[in-house]
């Protein structure tokens, strides 16, 4: 039984009634008993007052123009702070939108809750035709990395609970909630209420491997002629960086990070091996994968990529899902653990006198990487007009270089793939861009999440294509005076403007867009900076400028029409035609 005092907390002190919490507040406080104060989303029915709510209790709100693209935000969010990005959505078209989001956030391991109203439960079950009708968590469960619908009040806590702890536990991914409209309204005493919350605790805990797994390891290691360690995004996303750096030095071994993991050490640094991708990838007996997957990315660990005639490689591979192993190879030395806690108990068993590998091996990567980087300098050197990709990211890349703070967003075709590796990195997680999935219009939703969760300045590298998904959050950007600096590759269409219309007709090719776009007025229209350039010298300016100022600023950067490659570096899964006719 109560005491006459308990009772007595439990009343309101004027009408002797029980003070009563809602839905509406009970949701916000689980979240932010979690430490989540950033929502991202898009207000509509039945999540309007919520988000109002949220904003008027403390809560940083980021009201998107489109529902993928705050999707997008939250997974990079995700990324970035290590802990779940919250993307807020309508139901049934809203939910949809924010879906695309969802799964690719699963896909890249990124740890993002997707949180959506929807319809009632006893309509939506019998089909009746409700407001927006959807059965949405069984459209999203397969989707991601679990999915739950809290209907009562007095469960809120454990529902926010359970969609943290299986976001970023184990191998990070996203979460659905499904959020009827009337969990909102019920009500509950407020002491029954607090009590019903939960602060999750250790939601990722540290998985130590086993030690017999780092001793098979070792011993392979010990005797590999010409080793690799491979550092993919989920290495950057342990932030055992020191660990990772200390790695690298102590044994001397060459690495090769992917486009996510590039700052994990400065790409300057005299034992990358990036410039000599696959000279290394083909000659290597020993591949250490760190935080990387033997997916698309890197041809599954076999055929020409790997040097398929210099027999099979042997691989150790560090991984926090025992599914991963063997996927697409067999993997010698499986190290089953967070990145952070097996990379300890390498270096633990390494020491301090780890014979370090032959020059018979880092001498001709050293002579590779140097006649590779000058071809590139020459490259990066000449001054075409109109400029051509190398010559506008060389200013980038200087820019880059001066600002190496700077979270660096990419996407396109060729825009992406010459970005990756002309403009170098030096801090980690500081580089996003489309990631496992290769998905267009991560930009806009990724710049914003930049911005909004570090605090630093952001550049955008955006293929014209590319921008197009995304394009409208230029006024999001402004609205929230975020320091953007997108710059636009204008050639004038999908990989380049060129293409002409078969049948002769006067509708233009599927590829071409409209001649010399102005794009720079868009972020003009909503009160940004907005320039036009066809010289680098217009561009360094245009790019200093804007990152001294921190102001919206979108860059319009004429670009020869004809230089792009069909599909970028990923033609060859372009299918071609089997007969011709």
């Amino acid at each position: 039984m109560c005491s006459i005092i308990e009772l007595e907390k439990e009343v309101d002190s004027e009408t002797k009634q029980p003070v009563l919490t809602d839905g509406f507040h009970l949701f916000l406080d689980a979240l932010k008993l979690n430490g989540i104060d950033t929502l991202f989303g898009l207000p509509g029915i039945p999540i309007t007052d919520l988000l109002r709510m949220a904003q008027a209790e403390g809560m940083r709100v980021i009201s998107f123009r489109h529902e993928q693209n705050a999707g997008n935000a939250a997974a990079a969010a995700g990324f970035l702070t290590g802990k779940p990005g919250v993307c807020m959505t309508v139901s049934a078209p809203g939910f949809l939108n924010g879906l695309t989001a969802l799964a690719n956030a699963t896909t890249n391991c990124f740890p993002m809750i997707l949180i959506s109203g929807s319809s009632e439960r006893e309509i939506v079950d019998l089909q009746q035709g409700d407001y927006e009708e959807m059965d949405q968590l069984a459209i999203a469960r397969p989707m991601c990395k679990a999915a739950f619908r809290v209907l009562r009040a007095q469960d809120i806590g454990i529902g926010i609970a359970r969609a943290i702890r299986a976001a970023v536990s184990g191998r990070p991914g996203g979460v659905y909630l499904d959020l009827p409209a009337k969990l909102f309204s019920q009500t509950m005493p407020e002491e029954e209420g607090n009590k019903s919350l939960i602060k999750v605790v250790d939601a990722a805990p540290s998985q130590r491997p086993a030690e017999e797994a780092v001793e098979r390891a070792i011993t392979l290691l010990k005797g590999a002629k010409k080793p690799l360690i491979l550092l993919g995004k989920g290495a950057a996303y342990s932030r055992a960086d020191q660990e990772i750096r200390e790695l690298v030095e102590k044994t001397g071994i060459p690495y090769l990070p992917m486009s996510m993991a590039k700052g994990l050490l400065p790409d300057t640094h005299e034992l990358s091996a990036a410039a000599t991708r696959s000279y290394v990838l083909q000659e290597a007996d020993v591949v250490v994968l760190v935080g990387a997957r033997l997916n698309w990315l890197l041809s599954h660990g076999k055929g020409k990529t790997w040097g398929q005639a210099n027999g099979p490689k042997k691989f150790i591979q560090i991984d926090i899902c025992p599914g991963e192993i063997d996927s697409n190879v067999a993997i010698d030395a499986p190290l089953i653990g967070d990145v952070g806690s097996c990379v300890r108990a390498l270096l633990a068993r390494i020491g301090n006198d780890w014979a370090k590998p032959s020059q018979e091996w880092t001498g001709p990567i050293a002579e590779r990487k140097a006649k590779n980087l000058g071809k590139m300098a020459d490259k990066l050197a000449e001054r075409p007009s109109p400029m051509n990709f190398h010559s506008a990211l060389s200013v980038v890349k200087e820019i880059v270089r001066d600002n190496p703070e700077a979270i660096v967003v990419s996407e396109g075709a060729n825009t992406l793939d010459f970005a990756r590796s002309i403009v170098d990195m030096y801090l980690p997680r500081k580089r996003l861009d489309v990631g496992t999935w290769g998905v267009m219009g991560i930009g806009m939703g990724f710049a914003v999440a930049g911005a909004v969760v570090t605090g630093n300045r952001v550049i955008a590298i955006e293929g014209d294509s590319a921008f197009g998904f995304s394009g409208m959050e230029v006024e999001t950007i402004c609205r929230y005076q975020l320091p953007v600096c997108v710059v636009v590759f204008n050639n004038n269409g999908i990989y380049k403007g060129t293409d002409k219309n078969a049948s002769g007709g006067t509708d233009t090719a599927p590829t071409v867009f409209v001649k010399n776009a102005r794009y720079e007025m868009m972020m003009q229209a909503f009160g940004g900076v907005g320039v036009q350039v066809t010289t680098t010298g217009e561009l360094q300016q245009a790019m200093n400028e804007a990152l001294a100022s921190g102001k919206p600023t979108l860059i319009n950067v004429a670009i020869d029409e004809t230089v792009g490659t069909e599909s970028g570096r990923i033609t060859n899964l372009n299918p071609a035609k089997a007969v011709k006719k």
